[in-house]
């Protein structure tokens, strides 16, 4: 099996100066872990749920709320994402790709085709799979 078969086609993006509250926004909304950052058509970094949740501040902060939305309000993707994203060819082995998020420890690849994204591979692509496996035996 190839990572074209497995991939979600056309993943939701964002680009770097998206605010950091809309992207979290969009993640609830679409129940999602994971956005492709892109600017110029090209990826530039992957931005998680863990990401954003790192850069929420603590409940036990002594900041008001208004100092809270207007300091939340100035964070962008491109300030939490991260960069120097691993991609992968959509006719790399399925099992290549499991090998990379395993030995790197991350949830996602971008999947990307003639320096174009086309696609994204997660962990939750993988155990869709397996789950279809399952019920195929």
């Amino acid at each position: 099996m190839r990572v074209r078969d497995l991939m979600t086609a056309r993943p939701i993006t964002v680009d770097p100066g998206t605010p950091m509250l809309e992207a979290r926004q969009r993640m609830v909304e679409e129940r999602i872990r994971h956005l492709v950052v892109v600017e110029d058509a090209r990826v530039v970094g992957i931005v998680t749920d863990r990401d954003i949740r790192l850069n929420l501040p603590s409940p036990a902060t002594s900041l008001s709320v208004w100092e809270l939305n207007y300091l939340l309000a100035k964070l962008t993707v491109g300030g939490v994402m991260s960069k120097g994203v691993l991609v992968v060819d959509p006719d790399r082995p399925v099992a290549d790709a499991a090998r990379i998020m395993m030995e790197h420890k991350i949830g996602a690849l971008p999947v990307v085709d003639g320096g174009r994204l086309i696609g994204i591979v997660t962990e939750t692509d993988f155990v869709r799979a397996m789950a279809g496996a399952v019920r195929s035996v």
